[in-house]
């Protein structure tokens, strides 16, 4: 999941870079004369290839190599396109700034497309380089013709056809199992490594290490959210919603599969965007709103409440940091860090 992550999050770095770029040909167009409000093609800028965004389309491929719940960041990147494409043109002063966003930006997003089904093909190499993959030949196996390119390909969803059954039937029961409600609640961490043979300076010693993001950090995302809807709201920023759907589709698909067993660790790819959320509020906190002037007192009030809470969760990381290390501690310590008592057992 760690690599899932680092690809969803460097999609929507990509992501952003191209809405920067968008936003700086729709500049020179306008700077140059150019009116939006116009019939035509003379009423858009002149043609440009959204590099960023195809390269967003790349990594999402990698991604949805890596772990296909990928997938369910596939809306999200389309909706954050469409959303900034139209509100771009709607800012620019186009006629039908709805409609001629999706005139113009189908074709892209249609290529993007195709570049993530091709990138999560070559992820596959291997296995269409090689004779001894798993259902490498399942139609010659089973007494059928196995055509040159077509084969391989049939081969492969017949492949993917029996872990998507093995995925959807996964409900065996698992003592670190945690459905999707309880992953921000730090309902169920995960323990690798439990033994009490390392000597630590006293008689009883415990030594673990537990999959458990920092208690204070985890528990702040929640009412974090709550306050991005807030000031996403309040000062029309754009950033507030960006951060918001790429939380919704990290967490909420998994609601759908509630039968289905899970571990903490499936929120990872949502890590980076619940702490955008913090940072977000934090900075709303020091901040005034647009259009307003800079209040000292509010800058002054806020860097304190930002630098407190930071504060905080590097002491609460400090504390929790021998049972994400292994470090034999005595037990009486060790079980002062198990907050939530049998929860984190």
């Amino acid at each position: 999941d760690i690599f899932l992550m680092f690809f969803i999050l460097a999609a929507f770095g990509a992501l952003l870079l191209d809405r920067d770029q968008r936003r700086r040909r729709w500049a020179r167009f306008l700077e140059g004369g150019g009116d939006p409000s116009g019939r035509g093609r003379v009423s858009r800028p002149p043609f440009e290839v959204p590099w960023w965004r195809l390269a967003a389309a790349v990594l999402l491929g990698c991604g949805v190599g890596v772990k296909w719940s990928a997938l369910a960041f596939l809306p999200a990147f389309m909706i954050l396109v469409l959303w900034w494409e139209i509100g771009l043109r709607r800012t620019a002063g186009a006629r039908r700034p709805i409609i001629d966003a999706l005139l113009d930006e189908a074709g892209w997003l249609a290529l993007c497309l195709i570049i993530i089904v091709l990138v999560y093909l070559a992820t596959w190499s291997g296995w269409f380089l090689t004779d001894t993959g798993y259902y490498r030949h399942w139609l010659r196996d089973s007494g059928q013709s196995e055509p040159i390119i077509l084969g391989p390909l049939r081969n492969l969803m017949a492949y993917h056809d029996a872990a998507l059954d093995f995925h959807l039937q996964l409900d065996d029961p698992h003592p670190y199992a945690a459905p999707a409600w309880q992953w921000l609640l730090l309902g169920r961490p995960v323990a690798f490594y439990f033994v009490k043979t390392i000597p630590c300076g006293v008689a009883d010693c415990s030594a673990e290490v537990v999959l458990l993001g920092t208690p204070m950090l985890w528990w702040s995302f929640l009412p974090a959210l709550a306050a991005t809807v807030w000031f996403g709201i309040a000062r029309r920023d754009w950033r507030a919603g960006a951060i918001l759907v790429m939380c919704f589709f990290a967490i909420v698909p998994w609601f759908f599969f509630s039968g289905r067993t899970m571990f903490y660790f499936y929120a990872l790819p949502a890590e980076p965007f619940l702490i955008l959320a913090v940072v977000f509020v934090l900075g709303c906190l020091i901040t005034s709103p647009p259009g307003e002037p800079r209040d000292e007192n509010r800058v002054l009030v806020g860097t304190v409440i930002a630098g407190a809470f930071v504060l905080l969760v590097a002491l609460n990381f400090a504390y929790f940091f021998p049972i994400y290390t292994g470090e034999s501690i005595p037990t009486a310590d060790w079980v002062k860090r198990m907050w939530l008592h049998d929860r984190w057992i």
